[in-house]
């Protein structure tokens, strides 16, 4: 089976269409954290309070990375991540897809060839 037949089989379910608006996607985990500054002094940090920061954590080449995320850009990441967990979703739905919308094609195929056959 060839590309364009895959992609044939897959603009037939509308799965093209599905994934084209995500956007900006991304896999990855974001979380607010608490973690103390760095000055002397600081009137949160005596008081046992900390600062708030964002973090991104990603994986690169099987490690671990933790990324500081700026608070204006916290939304467009936390969409990403959104966008990636729903591309994930498809591609695991991607083939199972293939193969059923293969078999209905080649059964059609094959009743139309016994039909044909007939007359």
């Amino acid at each position: 089976m060839n590309k364009e037949h895959i992609s044939s089989l897959l603009a037939g379910r509308g799965m093209e269409r599905q994934i084209k608006g995500l956007g900006p996607a991304l896999k990855g985990s974001l979380a607010k954290v608490y973690k103390p500054c760095i000055r002397k002094k600081c009137a949160l940090c005596e008081r046992g309070d900390k600062h708030p920061a964002w973090i991104l954590t990603v994986s690169q080449k099987g490690r671990r990375r933790c990324l500081y995320v700026p608070e204006e850009l916290v939304p467009t990441i936390q969409r990403a991540i959104q966008n990636g967990r729903k591309l994930e979703e498809w591609l695991c739905n991607a083939g199972p897809e293939i193969i059923q919308a293969f078999r209905r094609k080649r059964d059609n195929a094959k009743k139309k060839k016994q039909t044909t056959a007939k007359c």
